[in-house]
């Protein structure tokens, strides 16, 4: 799908749309993130919602679980100071800017690490739990999509979440299956899929923080964030998804 200079384009999600860094004083710095690369590549005026620690329940109700954004809000600015949930700052955006052209989400990695808190990578645990998380996960998609397509009828491409472990097998299990689900109510409710999973993977040729895609700390270790390097390789997948739309 080509876009034109100026189209506005408005950029949903967690920490990894924000761009997060955690080697960063964000009370007095500003970062960024894939949508700004995508806005661009491509010419696009992008306002970016996105909060850290964001998940499917906190995204579309005050009193939903998440991973501390509301705890960041009030830490640090958001790119856009907005009052309520992401969900409602996403609907009034659209509903006052009918010429918006593009919206992008992502959403999911925050649901898992909250399983993750509960279960503490133990697979017993989070094969017990992970019924209830995927089905709480599924019917908040479907109530986000639904409240958006009521505004907006322009392309949706939803980033499916990377792996940030890709040696970590129950990592892999959950995050595979949050995007599965992830990607079926994206499509029912006429989305577009990018997979990121799969763009970080071939990028990382297995090890995302020794190939620089994940931001390294002092300790010699990574964090889950990308690197801007790993950005542009969300960003690419976005624009990837986006040229193959008619």
């Amino acid at each position: 799908m080509p876009t034109e200079e100026g189209t506005k384009y408005l950029a949903l999600g967690d920490s990894i749309a924000f761009g997060f860094d955690p080697l960063v004083d964000l009370r007095a710095k500003q970062v960024s993130g894939y949508p700004e690369l995508l806005a661009a590549d491509r010419g696009l005026e992008v306002t970016n919602l996105a909060c850290p620690g964001e998940a499917s329940g906190g995204f579309m109700s005050p009193t939903g679980a998440d991973n501390h954004c509301r705890e960041n809000r009030e830490a640090y600015p958001l790119h856009v100071d907005y009052t309520g949930t992401q969900l409602r700052a996403a609907v009034e955006y659209l509903e006052r800017t009918p010429d918006t052209q593009l919206v992008t989400i992502d959403l999911g990695a925050n649901d898992v690490f909250l399983l993750d808190h509960v279960c503490h990578r133990d697979i017993a645990c989070v094969l017990a739990e992970f019924v209830a998380t995927a089905s709480a996960y599924s019917r908040n998609l479907d109530f986000i999509f639904r409240e958006l397509r009521r505004v907006y009828k322009g392309p949706i491409v939803g980033l499916a979440v990377y792996n940030p472990y890709p040696a970590d097998a129950i990592a892999q299990y959950a995050l595979e299956r949050i995007n599965v689900l992830f990607a079926d109510q994206l499509a029912a409710n006429g989305g577009v899929l990018a997979d990121g999973m799969a763009a970080f993977a071939a990028a990382s040729n297995g090890d995302p923080c020794a190939n620089g895609l994940l931001i390294a700390m002092p300790d010699g270790t990574c964090d889950v964030h990308p690197t801007p390097a790993g950005a542009k390789v969300l960003a690419d997948a976005i624009d990837a998804a986006l040229s193959a739309t008619p």
